[in-house]
């Protein structure tokens, strides 16, 4: 039975349940805090990644008939995970785990990529979590920096000899905090102004701290057990990871 109906399915059920719950912040980088130039910027910034990972992904999916089912439970779990919001007011934003570390060493960083994006265009559209102008700015923060540093980091640990569980968990952990960082250098530099960029960038930086540290943890626990289940269960999912590689 194809898994592609069931993830139909879950992302419908979080869409609705979205719908009827009330809002109380905007996730994400909310529609309208970057001004339009800002905005195209990072649109262009993204879009060639977003490509690669379209074509990676016809390339491995015509390889591996497995491989398109799999994308699509890793872009349902995405979806969910990141729709957990905790607001930072002063940031114009939210705080929440992200999944994109776990979905790129599941999937790979550029197909991380194009998940990242499908889920966080279905929030904009049905959640008003972010926004469209600042979407090109939400795939650079959530799904190219975080998908990529995850990725970076889980490639690194293993070719250091740590286990893979312990390059998973750093993976969720520091591909997290990534996608924050980059926030903050996103919403520094089309907003500080007259204002020290440096300056700017430590406070909107430090004011994600209390929520997102404990998140990362708490994310790289979730990559690490997930990680886990599928080497223990289906470790021909994994590719070259499942033989140990780290290419």
């Amino acid at each position: 039975m194809s898994y592609l109906p069931l993830t139909v399915v879950a992302l419908m059920a979080v869409t609705i349940l979205g719908i009827t719950a009330e809002p109380v912040y905007a996730m994400h980088i909310s529609e309208g805090i970057l001004p339009m130039g800002w905005a195209v910027l990072w649109f262009l910034a993204s879009l060639p990644f977003v490509v690669l990972g379209l074509r990676n992904l016809r390339i491995r999916s015509e390889k591996e008939p497995h491989f398109k089912a799999m994308v699509g439970l890793v872009g349902a779990g995405v979806f969910v995970i990141s729709c957990m919001p905790i607001p930072v007011p002063v940031a114009g934003t939210c705080s929440h785990p992200c999944g994109t570390g776990l979905a790129a060493i599941l999937i790979g960083p550029s197909i991380s990529v194009v998940v990242s994006s499908v889920a966080l265009l279905l929030q904009a559209l049905f959640l008003a979590h972010g926004g469209l102008t600042t979407l090109g700015a939400n795939i650079f923060s959530m799904g190219v920096a975080g998908s990529f540093a995850g990725y970076g980091i889980f490639v690194l640990c293993r070719r250091m000899g740590l286990s893979f569980i312990v390059a998973a968990f750093l993976a969720g952990v520091l591909s997290d905090w990534a996608t924050y960082a980059t926030t903050s250098f996103i919403l520094t530099g089309a907003l500080h102004a007259d204002t020290s960029f440096w300056k700017m960038f430590v406070t909107i930086l430090l004011a994600f701290v209390p929520t997102q540290v404990p998140l990362g943890i708490l994310e790289g626990f979730l990559s690490a057990g997930a990680y886990t289940f599928v080497h223990s269960r289906r470790p021909e999912y994994l590719g070259i990871f499942a033989k140990g590689g780290v290419a």
